[in-house]
């Protein structure tokens, strides 16, 4: 069976095309993790969890809030001030309303903080 320049062009590009796409980025495979390293990860997270008493943000001190990862002095000085100003934090999700606190740095310290 015989194909035309054109059929060519076009199956090569039909094949290049995802290749170029991967090769700048613009998709990204997925990555899995297998089931045994979820498990591992996700008992880690929970034992960090328990074996350490939970922060409570409404009345910790500066000095507890800088217990916490990624909260260093002035980012501590925020979140009390932000107390002070507009009063207690009625959800942990809130303390995302402090400058300095985006959501990757809420996620890695939400099992680590409640609101009671």
């Amino acid at each position: 069976m015989r194909y035309s320049v054109a059929a060519h062009r076009w199956l090569a590009s039909l094949f290049l095309l995802p290749v170029a796409l991967l090769a700048c980025g613009c998709i990204k495979l997925p990555r899995h993790l297998s089931t045994a390293t979820a498990q591992t990860a996700g008992q880690t997270l929970q034992q960090e969890a328990t074996s350490a008493p939970l922060i409570n943000i409404n009345t910790a001190s500066l000095d507890e809030l800088e217990k916490l990862p990624g909260i260093g002095q002035a980012l501590a000085a925020r979140i009390v001030a932000h107390r002070r100003q507009y009063g207690r934090f009625r959800r942990a999700e809130h303390l995302m309303m402090v400058r300095g606190i985006s959501d990757r740095r809420f996620r890695a310290l939400r099992a680590l903080i409640t609101v009671e």
